[in-house]
C-alpha cells in the first residue's frame, strides 16, 4: 500500500531492540536512519511493517511480546518528533499540542489521514482505511505513540483515554491493550478511532512558551510545504459536519459557509469525489454513531439527539439502514464480542 512514516518509528524499534540485548542492525539488516535537521526522512509503509514483522519473529524466538507495536510506540518522547515535537512541547495545554500534531501530521504519518470529531465531552481522533490496512502492529505503535507522547508532555503518566479502538481483528489477548490503554478497548471496529476526555485536553503543558511556539510552528509550516500536495478535503468536510451536528444546523448552506465555499462550491466538490452532500452526511452519522455506541455511558436518545435527529426513532431508522440492526442490537453484539475477545 502506499504511504510513509517519519523514520523515528525506525528509530524507535532499534532502540527497543537495543534495550531488548539484540543488535538491532543483525536482527533488522540495517542500520538505524540518520534523521537530518529536515525533519523530512521517512520510510515507505510496507517497509516499517516489514521490519516489526521481523523483529517479531527474532522476539518470538526468545521471549515473544505480546503486542510489540504497543512496546515500540511507548518509547516515543518529544526530541524523536524533531521540530514538530518542541513545538507541541511548547503549547499551552494538551488539546493545543494535539491540534498542532494534527496539523502537521503528515511529518510523521502519512498514511490515512486522521480526522478530529468533537463530542459533548470529548474528542474523538479517528483514521479510516481510505488508503488501504497497515495491520496490527503498524497501527498499534501509532496509536502507543500518540498516548505515550500525550502522558509525557503533560506529565501525567496514568492518564488515560475513555476509549480505544482498533479496525483490525482482535489479537489472541487483550492484556497487554488494557494494561497500556487504561481504558477499554475494542477491535474490529469501523475505524480507528481514540477518544479523550476534556479535563486531559485541558491539561496545561511543562514549558509553553507563544514566542517559541509561533517559530516553531513556521518550521514546521515549511517543512510540510516540502511534502507533496495532497487534499485534505474529505477530513475538513467530516470535522466540518460533526461541528455542525453538534452545534444543531448540518444543512448544505452551513457546511459551505463553515468550509468558506458556495453551496454549489461544495456540491461540486462532492460529486468530483463520486459523494454527495447527503452520503457524506449520512457517513460521518454512522461513524460518529458507532463511536458513540461503545460508550455505555451514552443513552440512545442522547446519541440521537448529538446527531441531530428530531427523535430516536429516526436515527433507529437510519442506523438500520446503515447496519442491518438496530442500535440497541449493535451495541449489544459489540458488547458480547469485546467480551469473548478477553476470555
Amino acid at each position: 500500500m502506499q504511504g510513509q512514516v517519519s523514520a523515528t518509528y525506525v528509530r524507535l524499534l532499534h532502540e527497543y531492540l537495543a534495550a531488548r540485548g539484540h543488535d538491532a542492525v543483525a536482527v533488522l539488516g540495517e542500520a538505524a536512519p540518520v534523521v537530518d535537521g529536515s525533519g523530512l526522512a521517512r520510510v515507505a509503509i510496507d517497509h516499517w511493517a516489514a521490519l516489526l514483522d521481523r523483529a517479531d519473529a527474532v522476539l518470538g524466538e526468545t521471549a515473544p511480546e505480546p503486542a510489540l507495536g504497543l512496546a515500540v510506540g511507548a518509547g516515543i518522547g518529544p526530541s524523536h518528533l524533531g521540530v514538530l515535537g518542541y513545538l507541541s512541547l511548547h503549547c499551552r495545554d494538551l488539546a493545543d499540542a494535539l491540534s498542532r500534531l494534527r496539523d502537521y501530521e503528515r511529518l510523521v504519518y502519512d498514511v490515512n489521514p486522521g480526522r478530529l470529531l468533537p463530542l459533548a465531552d470529548s474528542v474523538v481522533l479517528e483514521w479510516g482505511d481510505e488508503r488501504g490496512r497497515p495491520g496490527q502492529r503498524v497501527d498499534e505503535c501509532a496509536i502507543a505513540a500518540l498516548i505515550a507522547y500525550a502522558r509525557n508532555i503533560t506529565a501525567r503518566p496514568d492518564a488515560a483515554p475513555l476509549a480505544v479502538s482498533f479496525i483490525n481483528p482482535a489479537p489472541p489477548s487483550m492484556a497487554p491493550y488494557e494494561a497500556f490503554f487504561r481504558c477499554p478497548v475494542t477491535f474490529a471496529a469501523p475505524t480507528t478511532t481514540v477518544r479523550l476526555p476534556f479535563e486531559w485536553l485541558a491539561a496545561p503543558l511543562r514549558q509553553p512558551d507563544d514566542a517559541l511556539r509561533a517559530l516553531l510552528d513556521q518550521q514546521a509550516g515549511e517543512q510540510l510545504a516540502r511534502l507533496p500536495p495532497v487534499d485534505d478535503f474529505e477530513r475538513r468536510l467530516r470535522e466540518t459536519l460533526a461541528g455542525a451536528l453538534r452545534d444543531g444546523d448540518a444543512s448544505l448552506a452551513a457546511c459551505a459557509a463553515r468550509l468558506h465555499c458556495s453551496t454549489r462550491t461544495l456540491q461540486r466538490r462532492l460529486e468530483a469525489a463520486g459523494s454527495s452532500f447527503q452520503a457524506a452526511l449520512d457517513d460521518t452519522r454512522r461513524q460518529l454513531a458507532t463511536g458513540w455506541l461503545a460508550d455505555p455511558r451514552l443513552r440512545l436518545i442522547e446519541i440521537s439527539q448529538l446527531l441531530g435527529y428530531t427523535d430516536q426513532a429516526a436515527f433507529t431508522r437510519a442506523f438500520v439502514r446503515w447496519t442491518g440492526q438496530a442500535p440497541g442490537q449493535w451495541r449489544r453484539a459489540r458488547a458480547v464480542t469485546a467480551s469473548g475477545s478477553r476470555t
